[in-house]
C-alpha cells in the first residue's frame, strides 16, 4: 500500500493531509478548553452549536466551491483555503465573546469545505491507476483513524508544558506545512470550465446524485453511515461514564476501538477490492451496521455484569469496520460514476451531502439518550441504518449476468436455455470455455 508514495505529488498531497488533519485535532481540543473558558457551566452548548455551524458550513459551501473549482487552478485554491485556516487559528486565542467563535469557526470551516473536495477530486488525476487509486484510499481513511488518536494525546502532552493556547499555534504550523506541502505538488492542469453558469454548475454533482443508481444508494448509504458514527461520536462519554460507570480515562479507549475496527479495514481492503466489487463492499458494510445496532441494543438492554465493557468495546470496534467498508470505496464509486469534467462537482456534492446526513444524525442521537435514554437512541438510529441499507440495496441492483444468443440448439450447458429466433439464451457467470469466455 506504501508504494504508492513512490509518486512525489500524492506524497506531498498526502503529507498535506496528514498535517492539517493533525493541526485540526488540536484545534478540536483548544476549542472544548477555549468555550469553557468563555462560557463556563454551558460549553457544552457553546461546542454543540460551534459543531452544528461547522456542519452548515460544509453543506452550503462545497457546492458553492464545486462551481468554482473548474475555473481556478486547484493549488491556487487548496493554498487559499490554508492560509485562511492558519489565519483563522491565530485569531481564535483573542476572542472572548461566544459570538466571535461562531463567525471564525464559520470562516474556518468553509475554507475545510473548499479545500476538502478539491483535493478528493486531484487525487484519482495525480494517480490514475485505479489499483493506485484504491491504495490512496485506504492511506486516507488511515490518516483520519490515526489522527483521532494521535492529535489527543499530542494535545495532552503540549497542554503539559503550555496554555491550550499555544494549540492554536500548532494548528496554524500545521495548515501552513499543508500549504508550503501543497505548493511543492506538481498537480495536473485545470480542466475547462463545464457550460453554463455558476448556478447550473453548483447543481451539476447533486444532480449526479439525482440520476445516477449508484450515486442514489451512496446517498443512502451515508445516511447508514451517519446515523452509525453519531452514536458514536455522541453518546460514547454517556455510555462509559453513565451505562457502565467507568472512569474518564476509559473513554478515549471506546474511541480507540472504534479506530481500531476502522484501520483494520483499511489496511484489508486494497487487495480485497482488486478482486471484489465495490457494490458488494459497500452493501455488505452496510448490513453489518445494522447487525452491530442489534449487538448493542442487546448491550444496552442487559442488566449488570462485567461482560458488558468488552462487549461495548467490540461493538464499536465493528462499528468502526463497518463504515470503514462503505467509506473507503467511496472515491472509487464516485471517479467511476462522474465524467473527468465533473469530478469536482461530485466530489463536493457528496461532502456537502454526507454531511447533511451528519447534521440530522448528531443532534437525534444526542437529543434522544438524553430525553428517551439510549435504548430509545439505539432504536431509532438503528432503524435509520436499517431502512437505509434496504434502500441502497433497492437502488443499485447488481448488474446483471451475461446473456447469449447465439448458441446452437445442441450446445451442452447445465443452465436452462430457452429458444429465441437468434438461438438459444440463457445467463451465467463468467465461464472459461470458448463459448464463454466473454459476458
Amino acid at each position: 500500500m506504501l508504494a504508492v508514495l513512490r509518486n512525489r505529488s500524492y506524497r506531498h498531497l498526502f503529507a498535506a493531509q496528514v498535517v492539517a488533519l493533525v493541526g485540526t485535532g488540536l484545534a478540536t481540543v483548544a476549542l472544548g478548553l477555549l468555550a469553557y473558558d468563555i462560557a463556563g457551566a454551558d460549553a457544552g452548548s457553546v461546542l454543540g452549536t460551534a459543531l452544528a455551524i461547522k456542519m452548515v458550513a460544509y453543506v452550503a459551501i462545497a457546492p458553492a466551491v464545486g462551481a468554482l473549482a473548474d475555473a481556478l487552478p486547484r493549488k491556487a485554491l487548496m493554498l487559499s483555503a490554508d492560509l485562511t485556516r492558519a489565519g483563522i487559528a491565530l485569531l481564535l486565542p483573542f476572542v472572548d465573546q461566544v459570538w466571535q467563535v461562531y463567525v471564525l469557526v464559520f470562516v474556518l470551516q468553509s475554507a475545510s469545505a473548499a479545500f476538502t473536495p478539491a483535493f478528493q477530486a486531484v487525487v484519482p488525476e495525480v494517480l490514475p491507476e485505479e489499483h493506485d487509486y484504491t491504495r490512496a484510499l485506504s492511506m486516507s481513511r488511515l490518516a483520519y483513524d490515526l489522527e483521532s488518536l494521535f492529535s489527543p494525546a499530542l494535545a495532552a502532552v503540549l497542554l503539559s508544558v503550555v496554555t491550550y493556547n499555544r494549540l492554536f499555534t500548532g494548528t496554524a504550523l500545521g495548515f501552513l506545512a499543508s500549504a508550503a506541502l501543497v505548493v511543492s505538488a506538481a498537480l495536473p492542469p485545470v480542466r475547462p470550465a463545464r457550460a453554463g453558469g455558476a448556478r447550473a454548475r453548483a447543481a451539476a454533482g447533486t444532480r449526479l446524485f439525482r440520476t445516477v443508481p449508484a450515486l442514489r444508494a451512496l446517498l443512502a448509504l451515508n445516511l447508514a453511515v451517519a446515523a452509525a458514527s453519531a452514536m458514536v461520536t455522541v453518546n460514547t462519554v454517556v455510555y462509559v461514564r453513565d451505562f457502565l460507570g467507568l472512569p474518564t480515562g476509559a473513554v478515549p479507549l471506546a474511541l480507540g476501538a472504534y479506530g481500531a475496527g476502522s484501520m483494520t479495514v483499511a489496511l484489508v481492503l486494497p487487495r480485497l477490492l482488486d478482486r471484489v466489487p465495490d457494490r458488494t463492499v459497500m452493501v455488505r458494510g452496510a448490513a453489518l451496521l445494522g447487525v452491530v445496532f442489534a449487538a448493542l441494543g442487546a448491550v444496552t438492554g442487559a442488566g449488570g455484569g462485567g461482560w458488558r465493557w468488552p462487549a461495548l468495546l467490540a461493538v464499536w470496534a465493528a462499528f468502526g469496520a463497518a463504515c470503514a467498508m462503505v467509506l473507503t470505496p467511496t472515491g472509487r464509486l464516485i471517479r467511476r460514476a462522474a465524467p473527468a469534467e465533473a469530478r469536482t462537482a461530485a466530489f463536493a456534492a457528496q461532502f456537502s451531502l454526507s454531511h447533511g446526513c451528519w447534521l440530522l444524525t448528531y443532534p437525534l442521537a444526542g437529543w434522544l439518550g438524553a430525553a428517551a435514554g439510549l435504548g430509545w437512541a439505539v432504536a431509532a438510529l438503528g432503524s435509520i441504518t436499517l431502512g437505509a441499507s434496504l434502500t441502497a440495496v433497492r437502488l443499485w441492483s447488481a448488474p446483471p449476468p451475461p446473456a447469449h444468443t447465439d448458441l446452437p440448439a445442441g450446445y451442452p450447458h447445465p443452465a436452462p436455455a430457452r429458444g429465441v429466433r437468434s438461438g438459444r439464451r440463457h445467463r451465467h457467470g463468467t465461464l472459461a470455455d470458448g463459448a464463454h469466455a466473454r459476458p
